[in-house]
C-alpha cells in the first residue's frame, strides 16, 4: 500500500460535530437496513450526543484522525493495534479516502486488526482488498450486533 496521507491529520475538538455526522450518516445508511431499530438509529444516535465524546483530552479525540482536504471527508479511530472506526462520508466514498485512512492506520499508527459488522459485505471486501483476512472469531456487541474479527496480513486480495 503506497503512502499518500498528506490530507490526514489528528482530529481536533473543532472537528467533533463533523466526525459525529460522518459516523451517524454511515450507521444510518449502512447498518439501519439490517437492524431496523428506529429508536436507536433515529433517537439515541444523534450528532450532539456523539460529538460530546470528542471533547479536548478525550480518548476518542486522541485516537482519531481525519481526512481533511479543506473539508473533513473521513475518519479513522485506532486504539492500540485495533481500528475501532473507519468511515468516509457517503458522497465521497470510492475516491480512495478510505484506503488512505486505512494505510495511515496500518503504516503510521501500527494497527493490525479490526471488527467488522457481519452483514457489511462491502466493508469486508474493502478490507480483504487491502490485506485483511477473516479470523473466524465472532462476537455479539450489545447483544444484537454481530461482528467478525479481521487481521492484517499485508497480502492484498487479487480482484
Amino acid at each position: 500500500m503506497k503512502e499518500n496521507n498528506g490530507h490526514i491529520r489528528p482530529a481536533a475538538e473543532a472537528d467533533a460535530s463533523r466526525i459525529a455526522e460522518i459516523i451517524i450518516t454511515n450507521y444510518r445508511e449502512n447498518f439501519y437496513p439490517f437492524f431496523r431499530k428506529d429508536e436507536y438509529y433515529y433517537g439515541e444516535l444523534n450528532v450532539v450526543k456523539m460529538a460530546s465524546g470528542y471533547h479536548a483530552g478525550s480518548e476518542y479525540l486522541k485516537n482519531t484522525y481525519v481526512y481533511d482536504d479543506g473539508v473533513v471527508k473521513g475518519i479513522v479511530r485506532v486504539n492500540g493495534k485495533e481500528i475501532e472506526k473507519l468511515f468516509v462520508e457517503p458522497r465521497f466514498q470510492c475516491a480512495h479516502i478510505g484506503a488512505k485512512l486505512l494505510s495511515h492506520a496500518l503504516n503510521v499508527l501500527g494497527a493490525d486488526r479490526l471488527w467488522v459488522l457481519e452483514y457489511n459485505r462491502r466493508g469486508i471486501a474493502f478490507y480483504e482488498r487491502n490485506g485483511f483476512v477473516l479470523t473466524g472469531e465472532r462476537v455479539l456487541e450489545d447483544d444484537w450486533v454481530p461482528l467478525l474479527k479481521m487481521e492484517y496480513t499485508g497480502k492484498a486480495a487479487v480482484d
